[in-house]
């Protein structure tokens, strides 16, 4: 126990050690020689691991923005205003999965538990961005009695559109798709503002509402005990909570399957991530009530979901084939030894580093024998999921209708691109995020820069749906467009949803005059 106790305490110092390291390194400056070595370092490691860095940008070009940007830095830099500067450049890569971590100050525990006892300062408020403009569309707590639609027009007598141009250059989605931009911006907006700016316990926000404008003074509440109570419960996990993925931070479930109408021949399935956990359980109940009602309609909203496992849009898959399917193309790596640089020792103590060692033949074994050679000279890496995969016994065989929109991306682009390719279901809403060719994720590499410091995850795998591709560079389209606007979304209006609705109607109306 005497042995115990000492490992704990030297574990507990060492990780204080760290973070101490880690917050000196951040505020620092870098020296641009060793900036420019950073650059060239980034630039190397995407060459060597990313198995698609010019699907959207040639070589010639690319270098041209790699060497442009090491002439920009002629003075010493701190990690964060490096990021702003390496970045941008990045970014031009357009791939949605390809992007540095923003540096940012650490916590300690003591921190950690000082901060959850307190309410979130811009946390509190759902986002809606256009352009130029942000938006509270939500306010659950009725802070300073803010009314939704209100524009924020400036933080701390900063214009709040300098901080949207600046921070819409460091994000990208897959290709020159234009629609997931604003949807990711709005729930990153205060991510990349904190991280830049720190945590604050007051702001003062300049807001516009029927074209009055107003000071706010933005305050960091204490959470009441009842508050605290009810998060301590929340995190309890329920039967209920488990199955359809319970989000304690949101109070929501990352799952939900209903009937629309009485008489149950409508399913509707709301999915916001694509989380696998209990997917299993939620696919196999929900499509046995769908079989047993004897629906003869199904609604999947993939809407604002950023995506996830590909073992669960398989799944989900499996229950709306008429026949075998592949799901995805084989993965491409850009070498047989690309998955044994993942850094498997990344962000070990000491204890779980020993632990590791342990495993490590093992897991070196099986990622060795994962990765096989193409025909084509390429090495590729198995997965169950570019494999024939069976229907499964509840496979719905009724109509079946897809909610999309910029947000869908990722896994949910791959599902609905491959949907749509088999010409299986009804897409509605607006283009996808995601890209309809594929994108490039899986398992990835955790580079960090040597100088600054700053993490560069490199997605390892090219995932490509098992289509014939359509080579626009572009998001899945929709079958029907519609566009959802803020007033909708504060009104609680959803005319994508409504318009299935009313054409499930009128093929009901039509079928019963017919009989």
């Amino acid at each position: 126990m005497k042995n115990l106790l000492s490992i704990i305490s030297i574990l507990l110092v060492a990780s204080c050690t760290s973070i101490k390291r880690q917050n000196k390194n951040t505020q620092s400056t870098v020296t641009p020689d060793k900036l420019h070595q950073d650059v060239d370092f980034a630039y190397k490691k995407l060459q060597e691991l990313h198995p698609k860095l010019n699907w959207y940008i040639s070589k010639k070009e690319l270098d041209f923005k790699f060497d442009s940007l090491k002439k920009t830095i002629n003075r010493p830099l701190t990690p964060v205003q490096f990021y702003f500067k390496l970045q941008p450049v990045i970014a031009k890569i357009r791939e949605g999965h390809l992007a540095l971590k923003m540096p940012a100050k650490k916590f300690n525990k003591k921190e950690i538990k000082v901060l959850k006892n307190k309410k979130g300062l811009f946390g509190r408020f759902e986002y809606y961005v256009s352009d130029d403009h942000l938006y509270i569309i939500e306010n659950k707590d009725s802070v300073e009695n803010i009314k939704p639609g209100t524009e924020i027009l400036s933080i701390n007598k900063i214009p709040v559109s300098d901080y949207l141009k600046k921070y819409r250059n460091l994000i990208n989605s897959d290709g020159y798709n234009t629609t997931f931009q604003d949807y990711y911006l709005k729930d990153v907006f205060f991510n990349f503002y904190v991280a830049e700016k720190g945590i604050m316990d007051s702001a003062k926000v300049e807001t516009l509402y029927n074209h009055e404008t107003r000071i706010v003074n933005l305050k960091r509440e204490e959470k009441s005990k009842q508050e605290l109570e009810k998060e301590k419960a929340d995190k309890k996990r329920t039967d209920e909570k488990k199955v359809n993925d319970y989000v304690a931070s949101t109070s929501s479930y990352n799952r939900n399957f209903k009937f629309l109408d009485q008489e149950r021949t409508i399913a509707y399935m709301k999915i916001q991530s694509f989380s696998r956990s209990f997917s299993n359980r939620f696919y196999k109940e929900s499509f046995a009530k769908i079989k047993d009602a004897k629906s003869s309609y199904l609604i999947i909203d993939i809407r604002n979901n950023y995506g996830g496992s590909l073992y669960e849009i398989n799944q989900l898959y499996s229950y709306l084939a008429p026949e075998p399917f592949v799901l995805i193309k084989p993965s491409q790596l850009t070498s047989r030894a690309t998955p044994l640089k993942t850094n498997y020792f990344r962000k070990s103590n000491p204890l779980q580093y020993t632990l590791k060692g342990l495993l490590y033949p093992g897991y070196f074994f099986s990622q060795a024998f994962s990765v096989y050679k193409g025909k084509d000279g390429n090495a590729y890496y198995r997965m169950k999921e570019n494999k024939p995969t069976k229907p499964k016994k509840d496979a719905f065989k009724g109509k079946v209708y897809v909610l999309i929109n910029g947000g869908s991306f990722s896994a949910s682009s791959v599902i609905s691109a491959k949907l749509k390719s088999d010409k299986r279901v009804t897409l509605v809403g607006e283009e996808t995020g995601g890209a309809n060719d594929g994108t490039v994720a899986g398992f990835y590499s955790y580079q960090k820069l040597p100088n600054s410091q700053i993490d560069l995850p490199i997605g390892l795998l090219l995932i490509q749906p098992n289509i014939d591709f359509t080579n626009t560079q572009k998001g899945v389209l929709p079958d029907v467009k519609i566009e959802l606007s803020m007033q909708d979304i504060i009104s609680n209006k959803d005319p994508q949803l409504d318009w299935v609705k009313h054409q499930i109607a009128r093929e009901k109306n039509n079928l019963e005059i017919i009989d």
